[in-house]
């Protein structure tokens, strides 16, 4: 049998192929040397920033308390044994100074006023008579017209006439002032916040007050602070109060105690505030003190990370690496935190502490305040090169 052999078909392509494969390669061996440095960037995990800067730490030091007159007023009867006859004024009602607010029955004092008044008259009569004999017999002392002895003696007795008639005037002023003082009046202008007394009461009975006036009514907070908190208050500085009822209002430090107690180591703060009807003595209320003290470095708190080797905050560098740096914190208000240790004015943390950064990590930072990446983020956030694809 005849077997037929057949040629190969030839490789005229072999050659041109082996050229596209050799100059591929190179291609990727020169693309591969920049490929891992534009990787990383280009892969970094964009974080907000903050910097660190001064700034006023607000409602950084809140304290409570209960709510106090300014000044009370206790009013009760200046004069004792009289029965109560009538109350004009009722707790919750405002008075004017000098304002009657309670009448004691007078009828008995009016009867010891008219025996007054007759037993002076009587008084004046006899000092009167007394004096017109004295009178008759001056100048007649050793004439022999009568002895010096019955000339002194009508001289004294005019005198004692005089002094008697004296006597009843005085005792006749002060039962028209006992008169006078029927009427208990208040002795300021204010809100009446008690009323201890009743018709037929007996004054004089007791020692609680029969009416508690708040001067002006002029309600306060007595805010209890700590001593280290204190020298951070200043008198004039805003305060923002919480009622019991949820509703806040603006007040303002009128007085900042100068002791401390000694046992619970507290200081005392009063709070101005304004007249309003949910704003009750006895009542109670928190405070939390506006700017107090002077600007400091501050961050977020949120960019403060606590762990085992203490409080830390990551900074950006430069070249958008984060750093662990070691702090101490101070004061703490209005979501910010005081750094008495740390980086300085103008570095750049994380915002947040939780953003499982690690030491040397890549970032892409972003300012928050602008919400736009600043230039060392706008860097490394720059569009990778374009290569020319090979020819």
């Amino acid at each position: 049998m005849m077997q037929i052999k057949t040629s190969p078909a030839p490789r005229r392509n072999a050659p041109a192929a082996v050229i596209v494969m050799i100059v591929g390669a190179f291609a990727l061996a020169a693309c591969g040397e920049d490929a891992p440095r534009e990787t990383a960037e280009q892969q970094a995990r964009a974080v907000t920033v903050v910097p660190v800067a001064a700034r006023s730490i607000t409602g950084s030091v809140a304290a409570s308390g209960p709510l106090v007159p300014r000044e009370e007023a206790a009013v009760s009867a200046e004069i004792a044994g009289y029965r109560v006859a009538r109350v004009l004024v009722e707790p919750g009602a405002y008075v004017r100074r000098g304002q009657t607010l309670a009448v004691l029955d007078g009828a008995l004092l009016q009867s010891q006023l008219q025996q007054q008044e007759a037993a002076l008259a009587q008084a004046e009569v006899q000092a009167q008579q007394a004096e017109s004999q004295a009178a008759r017999v001056e100048g007649l002392e050793g004439q022999g017209v009568l002895s010096n002895e019955q000339i002194e003696q009508r001289q004294f007795q005019a005198q004692s006439a005089r002094a008697q008639a004296r006597a009843q005037a005085a005792g006749l002023a002060d039962l028209r002032a006992r008169q006078a003082r029927l009427s208990v009046t208040a002795p300021v202008a204010g809100l009446v916040l008690q009323r201890n007394v009743r018709p037929g009461d007996q004054s004089g009975a007791g020692t609680t007050p029969w009416f508690v006036i708040a001067r002006d009514g002029l309600i306060e907070l007595r805010a209890e602070v700590s001593e280290a908190d204190l020298a951070r208050i200043r008198e004039g500085q805003s305060v923002q109060v919480t009622l019991q009822n949820g509703e806040t209002v603006q007040g303002t430090v009128r007085l900042v105690s100068p002791r401390v107690n000694a046992e619970t180591q507290l200081g005392e703060v009063w709070i101005r505030l304004p007249n309003r009807p949910d704003i009750r003595a006895g009542g109670f209320a928190s405070a939390a003190f506006e700017g107090g003290g002077a600007s400091s470095l501050t961050v977020p708190e949120t960019a403060v990370r606590y762990d085992g080797d203490g409080a830390s905050v990551m900074v950006v560098g430069e070249d958008n690496r984060v750093k662990r740096v070691a702090v101490s914190t101070g004061a703490r208000g209005g979501g910010l935190v005081e750094l008495v240790r740390g980086p300085p004015a103008g570095a750049l943390v994380v915002e947040s502490a939780g953003s499982f950064l690690l030491e040397n990590d890549m970032v892409r930072p972003v300012r928050a305040s602008a919400g736009a990446a600043t230039p060392a983020a706008k860097s490394a956030a720059r569009p990778a090169a374009k290569t020319e694809p090979a020819k």
